[in-house]
């Protein structure tokens, strides 16, 4: 596991957001940030759950998957928001947690 991102919730998009479709999120690139953050804005009709879209989460970059999950109490199960990139959120330790599938 190798940490890819801190996601912090915002109440004001950024210029520099992206607009992710499926998940109804702005997100800042956070490879553009030398300390991996990622800034969100969620739409109002955004489907994910209040623990990602009012509170930080970490977010980690995994070899498996489905392995990562297994077990876990699953907040979003595994998903490809866009093209090249599969992603499930779990609670674990008090906070949410983004398990990242980068393919490519």
């Amino acid at each position: 596991m190798k940490l890819h991102h801190v996601g912090i919730p915002v109440f004001e998009k950024q210029e520099d957001m992206i607009f992710i479709e499926s998940i109804k999120v702005w997100v800042t690139d956070s490879a553009n940030s030398k300390y991996k953050i990622e800034y969100l804005y969620f739409e109002p009709d955004s489907p994910m759950p209040a623990a990602i879209q009012d509170e930080t989460h970490l977010a980690y970059e995994v070899e498996d998957l489905e392995a990562a999950v297994e077990g876990k109490n699953v907040l979003v199960p595994i998903s490809e928001p866009m093209p090249g990139l599969k992603m499930a959120f779990i609670y674990d330790e008090g906070i949410a947690i983004e398990l990242l599938k980068i393919e490519g």
